[in-house]
């Protein structure tokens, strides 16, 4: 026997059994296949919240959206990405959290001036005035902002 055929499997080796044919008994309801979750397609989510994204029938992207994600950037999409570069680079972060982000959009000057336009279940909605400030760093003693001069 060579050594080449110690490792190459035999005629009666398991990979050359033919597998069993699984047919789906279809005269019975669905059931979920061990090892799945539940099938979400059928769970009544309740109202939507409007941040659905879903297509389907009569559902379209957005010209905002559509026009992004094929590489053309509004005005507002290319400050904010290159706001989020900048940040990154200046805090040495590869992925800024959540608050880095809304730290961000306040320091761009985007302000919680309207109603939401969404439903959230949780979290109250609120509104401030047009100019208030961005209040997301700290003030350093004596009313300065930022690090003191060397």
């Amino acid at each position: 026997m060579h050594s080449s055929d110690k490792n190459s499997p035999g005629k009666n080796s398991p990979r050359n059994e033919p597998r069993p044919l699984i047919v789906p008994d279809l005269s019975q309801p669905h059931q979920e296949p061990a090892g799945r979750g539940p099938d979400r397609r059928n769970k009544d989510e309740g109202a939507p919240s409007g941040l659905e994204r879903r297509r389907g029938p009569g559902r379209r992207l957005s010209d905002f959206v559509k026009a992004a994600e094929e590489g053309e950037m509004t005005q507002e999409q290319f400050l904010f990405l290159m706001a989020i570069e900048g940040f990154k680079k200046a805090n040495n972060k590869v992925y800024p959290s959540w608050t880095d982000v809304l730290e961000v959009l306040r320091l761009l000057g985007y302000r919680k001036t309207l109603p939401s336009q969404i439903r959230l279940k949780s979290g109250d909605d609120w509104t401030e005035a047009q100019d208030a400030p961005a209040d997301v760093r700290r003030e350093a003693p004596g009313g300065r902002r930022g690090r003191k001069a060397a």
